[in-house]
């Protein structure tokens, strides 16, 4: 089958007065039709970026996309002109961003801004558009929707604002879903509420998603595939179970590490991934996680680690190292019964 979107070399810049922000630095992927992607990694490692980057999304100047290739349906989107990104974006690629209250207009009510892509893309007079307002606001759970369509962002609450904002995402039926930080701000009550809304409206329409998240617990329960980046560069890639039950990348194993466990009795300190996060003004060399990484050898400081099959692992899991983290492990174990 042939992947929905393939992301290849996908390198970008920033160019500052004062330095070069090297935030995505050759990241290749493909996504399946009907796949939803999680994508986690702490902040600045170049999550968001590469998401916006791809549909010309981030400021042009100071960002720059300098190589890459980015195949929506065949299209190379990086080749598009802003008119034909304009017409793409909102009709077969959606988004939902991170903070509502800022992303809605707090002048106009909630039927215009949901009405907007669909009189723009699908042509729909405002009779009908109205119409579709409101079968939207019900389909993501708002209560009395004819009524809230008439009303502005402040008379929401953030989980509605949130539902709101994925009723614009999902409006006109896109075949790719971008959800940026889409539940970091909400209580966990409603991000559970959200997260099964977008499950229950992935079954309804098929919709492929890519979910960006700092939240391992999100990502394990909606996506099918996780991929966690690290200073601009996929350092673990692979089906959701694979990588949280046998991480192959430092990086992925210092984050499970620092979660905390339901089944951990009294007061414990949890892990702590040492050192700072890269200065991304430097130009990469390496595998940029190395500083931080205990099990780090020569090489990692020396050259790049590629993207390859995690030995002895499912189809699809992929780990950028020059380690092998599996015995690193065994040998801490038998150290501490030493």
């Amino acid at each position: 089958m042939k992947p929905l979107l393939e992301v290849r070399n996908l390198t970008v810049e920033f160019n500052t007065a004062s330095a070069t922000v090297h935030a995505v630095n050759d990241v290749s992927y493909t996504l399946a039709e009907g796949e939803t992607l999680g994508i986690v990694g702490e902040s600045g490692s170049g999550k968001s970026v590469h998401a916006l980057s791809m549909v010309g999304l981030i400021a042009m100047p100071p960002g720059r996309v300098v190589r890459g290739e980015v195949l929506f349906n065949g299209r190379n989107l990086l080749a598009l002109s802003q008119r034909e990104l304009f017409d793409l974006r909102g009709k077969e690629i959606g988004f939902i961003f991170q903070d509502p209250m800022t992303s809605l207009n707090p002048v106009l009510t909630i039927e215009r801004q949901i009405a907007e892509p669909l009189r723009r893309h699908l042509g729909l007079s405002a009779s009908q558009a109205r119409k579709r307002v409101v079968e939207l606001l019900e389909l993501v759970g708002i209560p009395d929707a004819e009524r809230r369509a008439g009303q502005y962002p402040h008379e929401f609450s953030g989980g509605m604002r949130q539902r709101v904002m994925i009723a614009i995402g999902v409006s006109c039926n896109p075949k790719l879903l971008i959800a940026d930080e889409a539940t970091t701000a909400l209580d966990v009550t409603v991000q559970a509420q959200i997260l099964e809304l977008v499950r229950d409206l992935k079954k309804k329409i098929g919709t492929t998603v890519i979910w960006i998240t700092h939240d391992m617990g999100v990502v394990a329960g909606l996506a099918d595939t996780v991929q966690v980046m690290y200073g601009g560069r996929i350092m673990e890639r692979g089906p959701v179970r694979a990588v949280f039950n046998d991480p192959r990348s430092a990086y992925t194993w210092g984050l499970l590490k620092s979660l905390p466990h339901g089944s951990q009795r009294g007061v414990k300190r949890l892990y702590q991934i040492p050192g700072n996060p890269p200065d991304m003004t430097r130009e990469p060399v390496g595998d940029p996680f190395a500083p931080r990484n205990r099990f780090a050898t020569e090489r990692c400081f020396r050259e790049t680690p590629p993207l390859v099959d995690a030995a002895d692992s499912v189809s699809g899991h992929k780990v950028a190292a020059w380690y092998d983290l599996r015995q690193e492990l065994a040998k801490l174990e038998a150290a501490s019964h030493d």
